[in-house]
């Protein structure tokens, strides 16, 4: 196994048929490689720094019906909210007092935040924290409402491609939605300038190997800033609320394969890791991630944007803990600086 870790952080691809060796294989030290190999990867291009988003969850509303989704349209049982302009500014205000140096606004395709809105909340972080990054995810939009809110002053986009195979993306969201769409909002966000994140979940129902080699090299090609990827977990009340959940093992495995595959990427340690195992977040460092977002959302909110069962929003996923991340990351040897964090090109 250990002859496969090196050819991929050589050749920054892989086969089909290592991939499989790479997930399936029993060899203990072999796994240990690879992780090893991926932190040390990371370590060479952004040294021992952890980067902390400010993580701001605007609305549960969506006009989508995602099968997978707890705030799918049709779901029922969940109480809906909307931040305010007000209400976002002042999640900057307590995040740049902790340290945030990176702004997340995330929510559902909420038509209620049209450009206008977005872009004028866009534009009054930038202005009052000019230091700040401010990245959106908001799912897919027209091309020209990304260059607006790009022009406003967001200058990273996250928007999760879900499955390079467009067979299984027809599995896991309604036919009005396209693999077509979206692979055309992440090309267009590319070429505005956007610094992108794609990403996908582990474990999701009708993945194979062979579909996640897709991925992998879907993420080859567009040589995205980001890439998200967690653990699939299902949400109570979704056509998938029955199926199986991801692993901890087989996601660590990737975000080590995507880090000798891509070493500059901004790799995620995300909540959905720290749901499923309570030491996720480290582990995934561990494993080759380099970002962990922290959840500034108000408090009264946080259970209500549940995307997934049992989602985390105390505790250690909580922006309020953010000398325990700093405590828990020097501990690991790292730190998490009052930083931005920008994508930062390999120095050969």
């Amino acid at each position: 196994m250990q002859n496969i870790v090196d050819y991929i952080a050589s050749a920054r691809d892989l086969s089909l048929e290592q991939l499989m060796k790479l997930m399936t294989a029993d060899d203990i030290e072999g796994v240990k490689y690879l992780f090893q190999k991926a932190h040390e990867t990371a370590q060479r291009v952004y040294g021992n720094k952890i980067f902390m988003r400010g993580l701001i969850e605007i609305s549960n509303h969506c006009k989508n019906d995602c099968l997978y989704c707890g705030i799918r349209r049709s779901q029922q049982g969940i109480s809906r909210y909307r931040l305010t302009k007000e209400e976002i500014l002042e999640c900057c205000q307590q995040g740049y007092g902790l340290g945030f140096r990176t702004f997340v606004l995330q929510g559902g395709e909420d038509g209620w935040f049209d450009d206008d809105r977005m872009c004028d909340i866009v534009a009054t972080i930038h202005q009052q924290y000019p230091d700040c990054a401010i990245t959106l995810s908001l799912g897919e939009r027209s091309r020209e409402s990304y260059q607006r809110l790009y022009d406003a002053g967001a200058s990273r986009y996250l928007l999760r491609h879900e499955t390079a195979d467009a067979k299984h993306y027809a599995k896991l969201h309604p036919a009005e939605m396209s693999y077509s769409n979206r692979q055309r909002c992440l090309h267009d966000l590319k070429e505005i300038g956007y610094q992108v994140g794609c990403g996908f979940m582990v474990g999701s129902p009708f993945q194979t190997l062979d579909t996640l080699y897709q991925d992998l090299q879907l993420i080859r090609r567009l040589k995205p800033e980001m890439v998200g990827i967690g653990p699939f977990i299902p949400a109570t009340g979704t056509p998938f609320a029955d199926r199986p959940a991801g692993t901890v093992d087989a996601t660590l495995r990737l975000l080590a394969i995507i880090r000798l595959l891509h070493p500059s990427v901004l790799l995620p340690a995300t909540t959905a890791l720290g749901t499923l195992y309570p030491q996720g977040r480290e582990l995934g460092i561990l494993a080759g991630a380099n970002v962990v977002m922290p959840n500034l959302s108000p408090k009264s909110h946080r259970k209500e944007y549940s995307i997934y069962d049992n989602k985390l929003a105390t505790g250690s996923e909580a922006a309020e803990s953010a000398a325990e991340i700093r405590t828990s990351l020097h501990e690991m040897g790292a730190e998490a600086p009052a930083d931005r964090g920008d994508y930062r090109m390999e120095e050969n």
